[in-house]
C-alpha cells in the first residue's frame, strides 16, 4: 500500500479504455491489481469507447479510490449474464429476426417494417441507470459531477459515432474544457448520462442506435481513427491504454488456419477487431514516433507540442479462443443463433467473445487482466507515480507478461 506522504501521483495521467464487448472485463483486472498497491489512487483523466465506456463511466462516478471501484466493478462484471445485456427470450429473438427477414425481402416498399438492431438492449440501459445511480429526472450521473467539483476528477470523455453525419463525437464532462474539431471528429461539453454510455457501446447492426441531442449514435469505435486523441486533447502527460486485443504469434496463426470457406462468425470477428481494436496499436505507435521527433526539436522551437508517455496493456491469452470453452453456457435460443453464424466452425471465435456475457468467462478475464498487470507492475508504477520506489512489488504471476 502506498505511503501517500512519500509518493505523489503523477499529474494528468489518463487511462484509455478500449472496446471489445464482454472482453472489457479484462480491464477490471488492471484495477484489481492496482487496488492492492495503491488503493487510493485516482485517474485524473478517463476516456472510454464502446464497452470501455461502461468501465470509464463507473470509475469516473465512483466516490472512492481504485480499491473500492475495483471491488464493485468486479462484483458487477462477475454477475453479468447475457439476459442482463439484451433480451434473450426465444419469442423476442424470433420476432426481431422475423422483422429483419421481412424487411430484406420487402424491396424497400412502404410496408417494410422498421428495425432497430438485432437485439433489445433495454436491460443494459436499466443496468447502467441503476449502477451509475442516474438522476431520475435529468438522467445525469451525479457521481461524475461530484468528483469533478471536489477535484478528484479532471475530466471524462466518451466517444460515439453520429450515424447521420458520420462524425466521431467525443462527449466531455470536466473542468476548463476546450473543445476541439478535426476532420470527421469533434467534441462537445455535456453532462453525461447512461444514454451516452449505451450509445458508445452500441455494436453496429447488432445493438440499436441511441438517440442523443444531435441525432442517432452508435458504437464510438467505428471510424475512430485516433483513440488516444481525447486523452491528448484533455491534457494528458502520461497515458495508460488498455486493449482487449490479443496479439497472436506466427505459430498460433498457422494453427488457426481453416481448410474450408470461413463461416460468417469468422469474418465478423476479423471485421470487429479491425474496426474497434487494431487502431489503438496504430495510434500508440504514431504517438511514440511523435515523441521521438519532439526529443530532437530544441525546446525553444516547441509551441503546443509535448512529449506524452504511453503504455499499452493487452491480454496474454487469446480471449476469442478462450470464449469457445464457455459457449455451451449461453442461453439456448441465443446459442442456437450464434452457432448458425458458425461460431463452432472456427478455432478462435472472436465474434462470440464480444457477446460472451457469462459469469465464468468474465471472471476468467478479470483474473487474466490482474495477472497481466502484475507482470508489468514496475512499468505501470513508473507511469502513474512521480516516485514509484516505495510501492511494493507484486508477486510474479504464472501468466507471462504482455508486450506494448
Amino acid at each position: 500500500m502506498i505511503d501517500s506522504s512519500a509518493v505523489e501521483p503523477a499529474k494528468n495521467v489518463a487511462i484509455v479504455l478500449s472496446g471489445g464487448g464482454a472482453r472489457a472485463a479484462y480491464q477490471v483486472g488492471l484495477l484489481r491489481c492496482l487496488s492492492k498497491v495503491m488503493p487510493d489512487y485516482r485517474f485524473q483523466i478517463i476516456t472510454g469507447v464502446s464497452a470501455g465506456a461502461i468501465n470509464a463511466s463507473f470509475i469516473a462516478s465512483h466516490p472512492g479510490g481504485i480499491e473500492s471501484a475495483a471491488e464493485e466493478l468486479t462484483a458487477l462484471w462477475s454477475r453479468l449474464t447475457v439476459d442482463k445485456i439484451f433480451r434473450t427470450e426465444g419469442s423476442v429473438l424470433t420476432r426481431t429476426f422475423g422483422r429483419w427477414a421481412t424487411r430484406l425481402i420487402s424491396g424497400g416498399t412502404r410496408m417494410a417494417p422498421s428495425v432497430r438492431g438485432m437485439v433489445d438492449t433495454t436491460p443494459l440501459l436499466d443496468l447502467l441507470r441503476r449502477n451509475l445511480e442516474a438522476d431520475s429526472e435529468t438522467g445525469e450521473i451525479p457521481g461524475i459531477t461530484a468528483n469533478i467539483a471536489s477535484g478528484g476528477l479532471k475530466s471524462i470523455a466518451l466517444t460515439t459515432l453520429n450515424y447521420s453525419t458520420g462524425e466521431t463525437v467525443t462527449w466531455v464532462q470536466g473542468r476548463d474544457i476546450e473543445t476541439w474539431a478535426r476532420s470527421n471528429r469533434r467534441s462537445f461539453n455535456t453532462r453525461l448520462t447512461p444514454r451516452h454510455v449505451l450509445a458508445s457501446a452500441a455494436l453496429p447492426m447488432f445493438f440499436p442506435a441511441v438517440r442523443l441531442p444531435d441525432g442517432w449514435h452508435g458504437d464510438g469505435g467505428i471510424r475512430l481513427s485516433a483513440p488516444l486523441s481525447p486523452a491528448v486533447h484533455l491534457g494528458a502527460s502520461r497515458i495508460l491504454a488498455i486493449s482487449t486485443r490479443y496479439q497472436r504469434k506466427e505459430g498460433e496463426m498457422e494453427d488457426l488456419a481453416l481448410d474450408k470457406y470461413p463461416p460468417p462468425a469468422q469474418i465478423l470477428g476479423k471485421l470487429m477487431n479491425a474496426i474497434f481494436l487494431d487502431i489503438l496499436d496504430q495510434d500508440a505507435q504514431r504517438l511514440r514516433r511523435i515523441n521521438e521527433l519532439i526529443r530532437k526539436v530544441p525546446p525553444q522551437r516547441l509551441t503546443r507540442m509535448r512529449e506524452i508517455e504511453i503504455m499499452v496493456l493487452r491480454p496474454s491469452v487469446d480471449l476469442g479462443r478462450l470464449s469457445a470453452r464457455f459457449e455451451p453456457q449461453l442461453p439456448t435460443a441465443f446459442r442456437f443463433l450464434t452457432r448458425g453464424l458458425g461460431t463452432k466452425e472456427t478455432k478462435s471465435p472472436d465474434f462470440l467473445s464480444l457477446l460472451m456475457f457469462q459469469p465464468d468467462y468474465l471472471k476468467h478475464l478479470i483474473q487474466i487482466g490482474e495477472q497481466d498487470a502484475e507482470a508489468r507492475l514496475p512499468e505501470i508504477k513508473k507511469l502513474l507515480l512521480d516516485d514509484p520506489g516505495n510501492v511494493p512489488e507484486a508477486a510474479t504471476p504464472a501468466t507471462a507478461g504482455v508486450s506494448s
